[in-house]
């Protein structure tokens, strides 16, 4: 495999402001392919879709490509691609019509482990429905969600499964095939978040079991929206509220409105781009994928591991993040001090590594922070060893100084 850090980091305009970036897991940044291409689209003739004149062919081949191009990044069907404005708005309208389905005496499964996004929508549904929520817990020791505290709480009443393929705030990734396995056992359906997961390891929905799998390109080098995958026939029982004149067939049937032509062709881009990781790959671009998720995770996986061992070094840290599987996305606290004040810290030394609890609300409660979360350090395919560096340096450099403590 080769992975040329030096020539993917040529393609981020952004980067020459200096910044050494770890805020990927709120947000990726954008290299020259996706801006180009999203340039393009809007430079091209542009309508409604259809096949009479250039702008609705343009906009039916943008909508078509970007389609083709997610199912090969999730291994999914194209018709079973749903793009929506982002996974938080997919999650409440996928919830909404699943609960119609739902009674009193249904339960649905959420676990303490996901962002907000991936409970707060079935919550607020089954307490519309009258159904229960059964709630999986972490160990907080460890980060890890086991496929046993999913069986917990499944029961014959169990109607959907809501779980994370990784947590954007620990990095958890939880074996998601073996609890899809346990919903499936009890009769119910799955919908997992990847939206932290596709950024980092290769996506196969139906290995995964998930019934429906989000993502947001944004978190890998794509513009800012939702898509979510599922199969077509399931998405063929579903039937949302729409517009009258709408199209009632699948997958559009549950996209509202106009796509936003645009961002769709950035997608396809990030996705080639991704495609392009491993300079040394040929074949289909699923393979291409495969061997370039194969060389980026061997790339951040020995940056994590140099990570890992300079913050050992460190007196005064404790790393929240300790799943045996995990993505290069760590949550640090230190021992009488703010992590706010370390955000700042080292925001003033150009290298930004948000505080917070990111949404993971409940993780973050369950991990003894409160509201208030930690200081959340990713990684992403333009990070680099001097990235790294940097931020232990100014890590260090933060807890000799004289900031003002609690």
């Amino acid at each position: 495999m080769t992975y040329d850090i030096d020539a993917i980091r040529a393609q981020f305009p952004a980067l020459a402001a200096g910044i050494a970036h770890f805020d990927g897991p709120g947000g990726s940044q954008t290299p020259r392919p996706v801006i180009r291409a999203i340039a393009d689209a809007l430079s091209l003739p542009l309508s409604n879709r259809g096949h009479r004149v250039a702008g609705e062919r343009n906009a039916e081949t943008i909508v078509t490509d970007s389609r083709r191009a997610m199912a090969d990044l999730l291994a999914a069907d194209p018709a079973g691609i749903v793009f929506g404005r982002s996974a938080t708005q997919l999650a409440y309208d996928f919830s909404r019509v699943l609960a119609r389905t739902w009674s009193p005496g249904d339960e649905v499964v959420v676990t303490r482990l996901d962002h907000d996004s991936n409970i707060r929508p079935w919550v607020q549904a089954a307490a519309r429905a009258g159904a229960t929520v059964r709630w999986a817990d972490f160990d907080p020791a460890t980060g890890e969600l086991t496929p046993a505290d999913i069986e917990a709480v499944l029961s014959e009443r169990t109607r959907l499964v809501a779980v994370t393929a990784a947590s954007n705030l620990i990095g958890t990734r939880p074996r998601i095939a073996e609890i899809s396995r346990l919903a499936h056992d009890a009769g119910a359906l799955t919908y997992v978040d990847g939206v932290h997961y596709t950024a980092h390891s290769l996506v196969d929905v139906a290995q995964l079991g998930a019934d429906f799998f989000t993502c947001s390109p944004y978190k890998f080098l794509g513009p800012h929206h939702g898509v979510l995958a599922a199969r077509p026939e399931l998405l063929e029982t579903l039937h949302p509220d729409k517009l009258l004149p709408s199209t009632d067939a699948v997958p559009e049937r549950f996209e509202l409105g106009t796509l936003p032509y645009e961002f769709l062709a950035g997608t396809r881009a990030a996705v080639d781009f991704l495609a392009g990781f491993d300079t040394d790959a040929g074949g289909t671009r699923r393979e291409r994928l495969a061997a370039g998720f194969a060389a980026l995770e061997e790339h951040e996986e020995a940056l994590r591991a140099r990570m890992d061992k300079a913050l050992s070094t460190l007196d005064g840290i404790t790393v929240h993040s300790n799943a045996a599987d995990r993505t290069p996305t760590l949550l640090l606290t230190f021992d009488g001090r703010s992590t706010t004040d370390a955000y700042a810290f080292l925001a003033d030394r150009g290298v930004h590594a948000p505080s917070g609890s990111f949404y993971a609300l409940e993780a973050s409660r369950r991990l003894g922070l409160g509201d208030t979360g930690g200081l959340r350090v990713g990684l992403a395919p333009y990070t680099h060893t001097g990235d790294v560096d940097r931020l232990v340096e100014g890590l260090a450099d933060f807890l000799r100084s004289s900031t003002t403590r609690r």
